[in-house]
């Protein structure tokens, strides 16, 4: 099974690169994955395609602020992402730009408004400017006395191990900034702190966004209740397999990195009622799909979970998943391809295309039942 496979045509126009003014208001194509059905509608009218007694699953973990802007002594800059922590394993890091083992990386900047790196020193050395800008329009910045760390070991692919007296995820919070996904093509802003997290973010500890999540609201998620569906949660902290690309030709050769995941009791119950009355099991997005699918495997309600789901692949616990339009050849595409069948996510892939679909982390959703 070959990766090229699992491609698509994405015009850039259709990847938005902001949220929606208002949180929720954005569309959702709902794909029948049994016969192909296709049927426009909104986020906000979700609640109609569930059924009483459901059990819809959300994933609480929260978004470290885990992009932080660095200089190696000669002055070269340097850009990091903290990555999530499991045990006592080193803490880990993916870098932009030449590093070597032993190199150390002080911190240099805050964020007080817009994040901006480049350009703000650009525009600074251009104007002979001998303190940062405060005009409020486009951030502002201030250089501090901040820690340093030191790179202790480049492992390959832009990750590196991190030695550091302060906890990493501590400075992250202290100094970081939202990590956006790379394709957004922006820094982010202020508005992404809030707007990059889920309305129910609990757990600290995600390198990124559940996105599939990102457009639910405290009103529709009372509608959901009142509708007499069942809400629980689980935690699973998204890492570095988000980030990576598959490097291999064949998609069975894609390892993926394992992710700290842990199922409460009170989630496997509820899926357990719903499953015994003959009621649905529905995920809110893929990290929340892997989760359920790597417990319904191996029965684990906690731990490492390293599972690639693509086509081919039999699901046991999910039944239904709203997720985000996904990237051309991604892993998370495969996942929505084994549950829907490749036929039938193509052509709604095109329809959405064709349709005007906003695509990607803040884009628009899509109920695969």
């Amino acid at each position: 099974m070959l990766v090229s496979d699992y491609n698509y045509d994405l015009p850039e126009e259709r990847i938005v690169k902001f949220p929606p003014k208002v949180r929720g208001t954005t569309r959702l194509l709902v794909l029948n994955r049994k016969t192909g059905e296709m049927k426009d509608s909104f986020y906000r009218d979700f609640a109609d395609f569930l059924n009483p007694g459901d059990v819809l699953i959300l994933n609480d973990t929260r978004v470290m602020q885990s992009r932080i802007f660095c200089e190696l002594p000669d002055g070269r800059k340097r850009e990091i992402v903290v990555l999530e922590k499991h045990g006592d394993e080193p803490q880990r890091v993916m870098y932009r730009g030449k590093l070597h083992d032993g190199d150390v990386l002080k911190i240099t900047m805050t964020k007080l408004g817009d994040i901006a790196f480049e350009e703000p020193l650009k525009r600074r050395a251009s104007t002979g400017a001998t303190e940062p800008r405060d005009d409020g329009s486009e951030g502002a910045f201030r250089e501090n006395n901040t820690p340093s760390f030191v790179i202790s070991h480049i492992l390959g692919d832009g990750i590196a191990e991190v030695e550091s007296d302060t906890p990493l995820a501590e400075l992250a919070e202290k100094y970081g900034t939202v990590p956006l996904p790379p394709y957004l093509h922006r820094d982010a802003t202020e508005s992404d702190k809030k707007r990059y997290q889920t309305v129910w973010a609990k757990n600290m500890g995600s390198a990124a966004a559940p996105t599939a999540s990102l457009n639910m609201t405290e009103e529709l998620l009372e509608k959901i209740r009142k509708k007499n569906v069942t809400i629980k949660y689980l935690t699973l902290h998204v890492g570095l397999g988000t980030f990576l690309p598959i490097r291999s030709d064949n998609v069975e050769d894609h390892k993926m990195h394992s992710e700290w995941f842990h199922i409460p009791k009170e989630t496997i119950e509820a899926m357990k009622t719903a499953k015994d009355s003959g009621h649905r099991v529905v995920a809110l997005g893929t990290t929340v799909t892997r989760t359920l699918e790597y417990y319904g495997k191996t029965g684990k309600t906690e731990g490492e979970d390293d599972i690639f789901i693509y086509p081919g692949f039999e699901f046991t616990t999910v039944d239904a998943i709203l997720t985000n339009f996904h990237a051309p050849k991604s892993t998370v595409l495969m996942l929505a391809a084994a549950f829907a069948g490749w036929e039938h996510l193509h052509a709604a892939y095109d329809h959405a295309v064709k349709e005007k679909y906003n695509f990607l982390s803040y884009g628009d959703s899509m109920f695969i039942c």
